[in-house]
């Protein structure tokens, strides 16, 4: 092992389960790039590298999946959503900001792009609240068709678009699943429902070696349990969850999988207000947990877009000082 490797030399050995010279580390919340790939580049590349230097840069979805243009009220309007080329402006945003950093990280760096699931993508079109997104459960179960067509036009676009994306250098996706939890679809449900076109999305991105399931549970909904087994035999290299918000525990989920974990940050914890001590805490606790394998430290979800720097500066150099 070197004594000193690379982002992408670190982040692989972790993938593979091997050796690292410290746990690689990555943290995020969200910028407004205000429609522009080139602005959105900038604001990563500031923050991501040349601020903290993270092993990871991660692209946010804030150039968001297009909202269709009629509002959607009923679920069978899903069935009319429209199928989206790559000439969608947004897309080519999208495009233009991974081929911008791809050139400003050089040729090895690991980057992904932030997509969500097709059933996310639903949840939002319905309204970004819980009503919204009860109706699109109550409709998978009363109107399946309808529900199930959205999803496969969805799933196309995606498909599409992941592999437009690591054509044109991400090293990856990070595919952010909601609706996987106790307080949305049983378990069976969501394998039915959802699974097949989370699946068909992810063929897209077969050419990439950082692909990461995120597995979304709202912070609202307390108590909440994520359907972890659900995902284990997905495509990709890595899961991700808020392990200190829902099950399972770092320590547990080495059990029930040989992927890499993502996780053992606290997005509302230490990391955006806690003290040095409780900042380390959580750092040998999740480094304990695993053993210091498999592991890529990060938040669960997005941390407050005004987080105080000062908490993000401790954990990068207590990651450094720990490892």
């Amino acid at each position: 092992m070197p004594i000193t490797m690379t982002t992408a030399q670190r982040v692989r050995a972790a993938l593979r389960g091997e050796p690292v010279d410290r746990v690689p580390l990555c943290f995020w919340h969200h910028f407004r790039p205000q429609g522009s790939g080139e602005r959105l580049a900038e604001e990563t590349f500031e923050f991501f590298k040349s601020k903290f230097d993270l092993d990871i840069v991660k692209i946010m979805p804030d150039l968001p999946y297009p909202e269709p243009e009629e509002a959607i009220s009923d679920v069978s309007q899903f069935q009319s959503l429209p199928q989206l080329d790559l000439d969608t402006p947004v897309f080519q945003e999208q495009l233009r900001c991974i081929r911008t950093l791809r050139m400003q990280l050089g040729p090895d760096y690991p980057l992904i792009l932030t997509l969500f699931s097709p059933l996310t993508y639903l949840f939002n079109f319905m309204g970004e609240n819980f009503s919204g997104k009860q109706r699109v459960i109550e409709g998978a179960r009363q109107q399946p068709a309808a529900i199930e067509k959205g999803l496969a036009i969805v799933a196309a676009n995606l498909q599409n678009l992941m592999r437009a994306a690591i054509e044109a250098g991400a090293s990856g996706i990070f595919f952010s699943c909601m609706g996987a939890t106790s307080a949305d679809f049983t378990p069976e449900e969501y394998r039915r429902i959802a699974r097949p076109y989370d699946l068909e999305a992810l063929k897209g991105a077969q050419g990439g070696w950082l692909n990461i399931v995120h597995i979304h549970a709202a912070p609202s909904q307390d108590g909440d349990d994520i359907h972890f087994e659900q995902f284990t035999d997905y495509p990709v290299s890595v899961l991700s969850w808020s392990d200190r918000v829902t099950g399972p525990e770092l320590s547990e989920a080495m059990e029930l999988t040989s992927k890499c974990l993502m996780g053992g940050l606290w997005e509302r914890g230490p990391l955006t207000h806690g003290s040095e001590t409780e900042i380390e805490n959580e750092i040998l606790s999740a480094i304990t947990q695993t053993k210091g394998h498999r592991l890529i430290l990060a938040n669960g979800c997005s941390i407050p877009d005004d987080t105080s720097e000062e908490p993000l500066h401790i954990v990068r150099r207590l990651v450094d000082q720990l490892s």
